[in-house]
């Protein structure tokens, strides 16, 4: 279905500032929320070049009509002032509905008055792979200066991150091989959602100071048994209150971590020690990081800086990768190819009933 046209507008002067006009409807509820919006102030229009009335009208009309503003509101225009665009001036428009005053919007006019634009710059001098730093973090796949560094915000108790895990990440490093780094963060969800996730993290990251091949084969195994951890005996299910459901994952989720600890010979009282003591300092911080980042759900990788939500087809994974691939410099794999679905057997012929046999 077609959408309707619409302006974008958005306030440079504070964060979270965007109307979004639709040419057919603006809801009102929305920009008014905007208009009184706390904690910025309106800046002082800085001396200029008036606007000539005619101009200042066909600014008013244009916005008005995006808009559609209701009766009584008003739209004022400040004096040009330059810009660093060839051909352009500087000038701010505030919105005034039912008393409320927005804050001033940025736009740009062109001298001969017959343009007005709306400009947004972005710095992206940055190099986008160092938005989130993989390091001091156990490690599959290539070296920390592979070309394509994954980093997956993880949550032991996530049906999806399981999925992802017991499916992609065997793909991704069986197609790139050391051209990929992949490493995972923290991320669990609140107690009321995953109860052990987060005793989980704790759990894999005591390993995970002593071996990092320890902390891969924990990762893998609770992801693979996530369905079954925390659950009681058949037979008592049905009358286990959910804080025994509880302490019995945590209690299983301990021993599978003395268990990989005693097969990788790592230090078992220091493992003890932090098992034990349920240290989530570094899991919080963690979780900080992916919340800067905007991460409000799992699973969530970045690859080389581009985020990526939830348990989407390989083949768009694959996408991604192959073009940060190129950005460094690197040939990807040819091209992949979905592997056609298994045609099902065909029915067997049916047997003709046997004619009778005169006698």
């Amino acid at each position: 279905m077609r959408q309707p046209a619409t302006t974008v507008l958005t306030n440079p002067l504070c964060d979270n500032q965007t109307i979004v006009l639709t040419a057919r409807r603006l809801s009102l509820l929305v920009l008014a929320a905007c208009l009184t919006h706390l904690g910025c102030r309106a800046q002082t229009p800085a001396p200029g070049e008036a606007v000539t009335p005619e101009l200042s009208r066909r600014i008013e009309v244009l916005l008005r009509q995006k808009a559609n503003l209701p009766p009584g509101s008003t739209i004022s225009v400040t004096p040009r002032t330059p810009s660093e665009f060839a051909g352009y001036d500087n000038v701010s428009v505030t919105f005034t509905v039912d008393g409320n005053t927005s804050h001033p919007i940025a736009f740009l006019v062109s001298k001969d008055g017959k343009t007005l634009a709306k400009m947004d710059k972005f710095d992206i001098s940055a190099d986008p792979r160092n938005l989130v730093s993989a390091a001091d973090r156990p490690s599959r796949g290539g070296p920390a200066t592979a070309p394509v560094v994954i980093v997956g915000f993880d949550d032991l108790e996530c049906p999806y991150c399981a999925r992802l895990h017991a499916s992609i990440f065997p793909a991704i490093t069986a197609r790139y091989g050391d051209k990929v780094h992949i490493v995972y963060k923290d991320f669990p969800l609140p107690a009321d959602m995953h109860p052990w996730a987060m005793h989980a993290a704790v759990d894999v990251n005591c390993i995970a100071a002593q071996s990092a091949d320890g902390y891969w084969n924990l990762v893998d195994y609770i992801h693979a048994h996530a369905g079954e951890i925390g659950k009681p005996p058949a037979t008592e299910a049905a009358d286990t209150p959910a804080d025994k459901t509880l302490a019995l994952a945590n209690s299983q989720l301990d021993k599978f971590t003395r268990s990989q600890g005693e097969f990788q010979k790592v230090d078992l009282p220091k493992l003890d020690a932090c098992i034990a003591k349920q240290d989530t300092t570094a899991i919080k911080a963690s979780t900080k990081i992916g919340e800067d980042l905007h991460v409000d759900s799992t699973p969530s990788l970045f690859i080389n800086g581009d985020k990526i939500d939830g348990a989407v087809p390989i083949a768009f994974i694959f996408g991604v990768i192959d073009s940060a691939l190129l950005a460094e410099g690197v040939q990807p794999p040819p091209p992949y190819v979905a592997p056609a679905p298994a045609t099902p057997p065909a029915a067997p012929a049916a047997t003709p009933a046997p004619k009778p046999t005169s006698k």
